[in-house]
């Protein structure tokens, strides 16, 4: 099959060479010239294991990275055409459609009128979006779906710096569809995969991801308001308390410990996001979901709280200096996206702490493009830092800061209870 996917990054990248893997021919659409010259030079734009090697693997041969300007050969080409687009959240927490709806009108302009294509949405949107907003959208341009071309959403499950290992490996597939010959369509994209493949309705669909990221949501602000209550209590071992209560049984063979632990509330890009999104369109629809909402609320707070817990430690001496261990929102990644880290040092100048120097393996770059307001120092090393600071603050549990505690003796805020 042919397939052309919009946007090139974590997920479109993944899901582009993912489909190459497969046997497909793929058109990767990316409109950031930078972005787009990188991934040409056989580069990655940005940290993801394995997926170099996908990417010098079927670059030029079932993997092509175009611009705008060759959209139609590959549209016209194409049986199906996916989005990959960013579904960011505004201030009120809907879900923003600009980008989706920008690509989809590309794909119009293009679109042999005599094939019949299916427009798959992989990009997260709330549960309704597809019926309601994108199907009426097509409508009121005179295109019957179902009869014309199809419609159809196929959410990801993809974790950063894992995104190609969940991909090639994933544990399930879901296709939300209109009609059943879309659903035939999407079926041919996964023929050669061994993962069971869930053909289900569009809202049930979209809402499998939001189910998905809303629980891993809350069951991390369950965590820090548990931390939070521990610390109120006062001779808790909240680090132990964790650990014994991942040996539950009942969680069978899962992974607990990956989310059910406190640290400094979620970041990066999904959770935030598709959280305050199923939130909006709940209370939207009438129902106020009082979990979500205080599962934000706690998340918001964190910042804050921690930023408080810090100047116990740090004293009324505003001019000591705070190492700031861990810049991404999590170990294993550059992305610095709504990192927890730079709302903890943005509480922290509020407090009148500004001698503040940062430290990451891998994301210093990207955290200083993105938050150059925050003014603060870099240190080029670990060992830098430690000499650097006066008292020191794990933000992100990078594995190589679990030895901090024998190379100084000066103090260290574990916002991670990773030691």
């Amino acid at each position: 099959m042919t397939i052309t996917v919009f946007g090139l990054g974590f997920v479109g990248l993944t899901t582009s060479l993912g489909f190459a893997e497969y046997g497909h021919t793929v058109y990767g659409v990316e409109i950031n010239d930078e972005r787009l010259a990188t991934i040409k030079g056989g580069q990655l734009p940005f940290l993801e294991p394995g997926l170099d090697e996908a990417l010098v693997r079927h670059l030029g041969k079932r993997f092509l990275p175009i611009g705008i300007n060759d959209l139609a050969e590959a549209v016209k080409q194409s049986d199906c055409v996916y989005y990959c687009v960013g579904t960011p959240y505004g201030k009120d927490g809907q879900a923003d459609l600009t980008y989706l709806f920008s690509a989809i009108d590309q794909t119009l302009s293009v679109r042999p009128a005599d094939k019949y294509q299916v427009l798959v949405v992989k990009s997260t949107i709330p549960p309704s979006t597809t019926s309601q907003k994108i199907i009426p959208y097509l409508e009121g341009k005179g295109l019957n779906v179902g009869q014309d071309l199809g419609v159809a959403n196929n959410p990801e499950f993809l974790r950063e710096g894992h995104c190609w290992d969940d991909f090639i490996k994933a544990d399930r597939i879901v296709l939300g569809v209109s009609d059943e010959r879309s659903a035939e369509v999407l079926r041919k994209v996964y023929a050669t995969v061994q993962e069971p493949i869930h053909c289900v309705s569009l809202n049930t669909g979209e809402f499998i991801k939001y189910l998905s990221n809303t629980l891993l949501a809350t069951l991390i602000s369950y965590s820090n308001e548990m931390s939070l209550v521990a610390d109120t209590i006062g001779g808790i071992d909240v680090a132990a308390a964790f650990r014994i209560l991942h040996e539950d049984k009942r969680w069978g063979g899962a992974t607990m410990a990956s989310y059910v632990y406190p640290g400094c509330g979620y970041g990066g890009y999904c959770l935030p996001k598709d959280t305050n999104a199923l939130y909006a369109v709940s209370n939207t629809a009438g129902f106020d979901a009082q979990i979500l909402k205080n599962v934000i609320s706690i998340n918001d707070q964190m910042p804050a709280q921690i930023a408080k817990k810090v100047s116990r430690v740090v004293g009324t001496d505003k001019q000591r200096s705070i190492g700031i261990l861990g810049l991404s929102f999590k170990p294993g990644s550059d992305d610095v996206r709504d990192t927890p880290s730079a709302k903890i040092i943005r509480e922290l100048r509020l407090l009148g702490y500004t001698n503040i120097t940062g430290y990451d393996p891998v994301a210093e770059k990207e955290f200083e493009r993105y938050y150059s307001d925050l003014a603060i120092g870099y240190a080029n090393s670990y060992d830098e830092l430690i000499r650097q600071a006066d008292v020191l603050v794990i933000t992100t549990a990078w594995p190589e800061f679990a030895n901090v505690k024998q190379l100084t003796q000066k103090p260290v805020v574990d916002c991670r209870y990773m030691l």
